[in-house]
C-alpha cells in the first residue's frame, strides 16, 4: 500500500473516531442535563398508598398506620447505627424524605364454617388474633435519596445483627437479632430481613421486615403477629401501585 492511500486510510479512521467519540459525549451531555427526581409531597405519597380497593382479602386502615406513627415519634434506640430500622420499622421518614405515606393491612379471617364444633370455632378465632398485620409506608425522595436510604438500611440490618432496644412512651422492647429473611424480588431493589423480638415471660415474635425501592420511592412493610408471615400480597399490590 502507497503511503499516501495509507495516510488517507489513517485520515479516514481518525475522522471516523471523531465522530464515533462525538456520539457519547452528546449522551452524556443529555445525561448530565437531565432534571434530578423530585421528591413528592404528604398528600401526594398517600394517594399512591394500597387502599382496600387493592387489597380486598386485607383489612386496610390508614388511621390505625396514623396512630401507630404519632404514638412511636418520640421512640430512641440505644444504637445510633440501628437508627434507620427502628424509623423504618415504626412508620418514620427514613432519611431525608420529603413526604410519607402510611397504612396497616391485617388479612381478613376466616369464618369457621356452618355448624363448626366449638373447638374449630376456637381454633378460626385464634388464628384471626395471630393473623399477620402490616404496617406499610411509602417515602418519596429528592434525587437519589431513596437509593441512599435503601443502602442506609441494608447497612444498619447488618450493624445491628445483635439486637437492638427500643424506647418508646418509656417501655422498652427489645429486638434480640435482626437477620437475612427469605429472598423478594420487587420494584428496582429489594431487601429482606426478620427481627425477633423478646416478649415477656420468655417468649418471642419473629417479625418481617421488607424494602423495596421504586425509582425514588421507598416503601417499608413491617408484618408482626403471633404467626407473622412475610406479606407478599400487601408488597405486590403496593409495589405494583408505584408504577
Amino acid at each position: 500500500m502507497s503511503l499516501a492511500l495509507l495516510a488517507t486510510a489513517c485520515g479516514s479512521d481518525k475522522a471516523d473516531d471523531k465522530k464515533a467519540d462525538a456520539k457519547p459525549s452528546a449522551a452524556a451531555s443529555s445525561a448530565a442535563a437531565a432534571p434530578a427526581a423530585k421528591g413528592k409531597t404528604d398528600a401526594e405519597v398517600t394517594a399512591l398508598v394500597v387502599t382496600q380497593a387493592d387489597l380486598p382479602d386485607q383489612i386496610v386502615s390508614a388511621e390505625g398506620a396514623a396512630k401507630a406513627a404519632g404514638e412511636s415519634a418520640g421512640a430512641t434506640v440505644d444504637k445510633a447505627e440501628c437508627k434507620p430500622l427502628m424509623q423504618a420499622q415504626s412508620g418514620q421518614k427514613v432519611g431525608a424524605a420529603t413526604g410519607i405515606g402510611r397504612t396497616t393491612a391485617k388479612a381478613k379471617p376466616k369464618e369457621a364454617a356452618a355448624g363448626a364444633s366449638a373447638e374449630d370455632k376456637l381454633k378460626a378465632g385464634l388464628e384471626a388474633l395471630g393473623a399477620t398485620q402490616t404496617l406499610v409506608s411509602v417515602d418519596s425522595y429528592d434525587g437519589k435519596g431513596a437509593e441512599e436510604a435503601f443502602a442506609a438500611l441494608k447497612t444498619a440490618a447488618a450493624a445491628c445483627s445483635g439486637g437492638f432496644t427500643v424506647t418508646e412512651g418509656g417501655e422498652k422492647v427489645k429486638y434480640l437479632d435482626v437477620k437475612p429473611g427469605a429472598g423478594v424480588t420487587a420494584g428496582d431493589e429489594a431487601a429482606a430481613f426478620t427481627l425477633t423480638m423478646d416478649l415477656d415471660g420468655g417468649e418471642k415474635s419473629v417479625n418481617h421486615f421488607v424494602v423495596a425501592r421504586k425509582g425514588n420511592a421507598l416503601a417499608v412493610f413491617y408484618a408482626f403477629g403471633v404467626t407473622a408471615e412475610q406479606p407478599k400480597t400487601v408488597i405486590d399490590a403496593q409495589v405494583k401501585k408505584l408504577g
